[in-house]
């Protein structure tokens, strides 16, 4: 078809294509949006490669996919994600016929996702990433009292981070571990913190000055 011959149409492509699927992976979307983000991308690689190559390019693109989603829910610290962005990036600006094609294809998969977060503000946001943003708070109205009681008893205290905070991680306060997070900085691990807040089962830490 003509249209393909022009080189902005790998951005509306693999635009379309990584918009939806990194938003299926946040917002439950019952495989709809799936559905719409693999149909795109396997026409941008179907349009540029044979078979066997368009199967190596759409794994590669979907390895990265995979690990960012390791990396969001296991490792919170970005290695993953880093690495599964540059496979996504490399999966379509390699098979691109010319370089203004492979960038405006980078391009679509980079606002493909920036845009995808704009599902968050009118879709159910997937359970996972409320955990991982330690936003499931629980309240003394919800019948936590004496959980609460004991995470208030925290406040002020001193703790160590048993792993790097990015800003997420696990700290240690005698003889207990919590998970905490950090004011948006990231601390190393074996750091000396303090607990300068605690919301429900949320636990904010800072560095001891």
């Amino acid at each position: 078809m003509e249209i393909f011959s022009q080189e902005w149409i790998a951005l509306v492509i693999t635009g379309l294509g990584t918009l939806f699927l990194i938003g299926e992976v946040l917002v439950n979307m019952r495989g709809i949006f799936a559905l719409l983000g693999i149909g795109f991308i396997t026409i941008y690689f179907s349009v540029y490669l044979e078979t066997d190559s368009l199967i190596l390019m759409l794994a590669i693109y979907f390895i990265g996919i995979v690990l960012i989603i390791i990396d969001g829910k296991v490792l919170n610290d970005g290695t993953l994600a880093t690495i599964g962005t540059a496979s996504m990036l490399a999966a379509v600006a390699l098979p691109a016929p010319s370089f203004a094609s492979g960038m405006y294809a980078v391009l679509g998969v980079l606002l493909g996702t920036g845009s995808s977060l704009l599902f968050l503000k009118v879709f159910k946001r997937r359970e996972m990433w409320n955990k991982i943003t330690l936003k499931d708070q629980l309240t003394s109205e919800a019948g936590y009292n004496s959980l609460n009681e004991e995470y208030r008893a925290l406040l002020n205290m001193e703790a160590v981070t048993l792993n790097d905070m990015r800003p997420v991680g696990t700290i240690r306060v005698g003889a207990k571990d919590y998970s905490a997070v950090s004011n948006g900085q990231w601390i190393e691990k074996g750091t000396k913190v303090t607990i300068v807040q605690v919301d429900g089962t949320r636990i904010l830490v800072d560095t001891i000055k």
